[in-house]
């Protein structure tokens, strides 16, 4: 899927990598907004309108994690996270805090090339969804237009990935769906190594549309197979007994 010349805020503070990443996007048509700090990167946040924000873990007076969170409770811009080599907390703690993927340092820039293009095709499918666009199991409600979510016509909020993992199960509801073909669908990557990442979302997930997280009644784990969205008949008419 093409996409056009992106706006895209560099936030870290070493200046040797900053200045590369910053030179790459450029030559690759891109607009990039570069900065040192956390700070800065939540001001120019503020007063500029990007497609994508890339922001290091470890910066001065700001670290990514609370950029991070501060940019997902008023934008669903999608957020690429910087984090060392072998750090799996940090991509965890990345994206529990609103982080659409993760790149892991040392990289090369055909490797940001691949994130950044997976993440901008998860966007337009979110923005160009294939009908049904409303889908209703049970008590969840899920929009593709709005990008919104209700359980018991309570608006749920999800960051984008999250999003897009419910909106794939709910659009195939009762199918059993493998960790490593849920990392490749709804993340677009074609490797297994980031299937902790799926573990996490369905967790997310859970805690946020399950009454009960720990018995979860929508978002089942089916034993050697991944996990399925309960099937409609099932979910709809245990809602109307209910």
């Amino acid at each position: 899927m093409a996409f056009g010349p992106l706006t895209i805020l560099v936030a870290e503070d070493e200046a040797p990598l900053r200045n590369l990443i910053r030179l790459s996007l450029e030559a690759a048509g891109h607009k990039v907004l570069a900065v040192a700090d956390g700070q800065a990167a939540l001001e120019r946040f503020e007063q500029e309108q990007v497609d994508l924000i890339i922001l290091d873990i470890m910066m001065p007076k700001v670290d990514g994690f609370t950029v991070c969170r501060k940019v997902r409770q008023r934008s669903d811009v999608p957020v690429l996270m910087l984090t060392a080599l072998g750090d799996v907390e940090d991509v965890v703690t990345g994206f529990e805090a609103g982080a659409d993927d993760y790149i892991t340092k040392p990289f090369s820039f055909k490797e940001v090339e691949a994130r950044i293009k997976a993440i901008m095709r998860r966007v337009e499918a979110i923005r160009h969804p294939s009908p049904p666009q409303v889908i209703t199991i049970g008590r969840v409600t899920v929009d593709a237009e709005t990008r919104s979510v209700q359980v018991d016509s309570r608006p749920v909020h999800l960051t984008p990935i999250e999003f897009s993992l419910l909106y794939y199960l709910m659009s195939r509801p009762g199918q059993a769906i493998s960790k490593e073909k849920l990392f490749r669908e709804v993340w677009g990557y074609d490797f297994v190594a980031g299937t902790n990442l799926v573990e996490v979302g369905i967790r997310r997930l859970r805690e946020k549309i399950e009454p009960d997280p720990s018995n979860p009644e929508y978002i089942l784990t089916v034993r050697g197979a991944g996990y399925k969205f309960r099937e409609r008949e099932k979910a709809q008419s245990e809602t109307a007994a209910a």
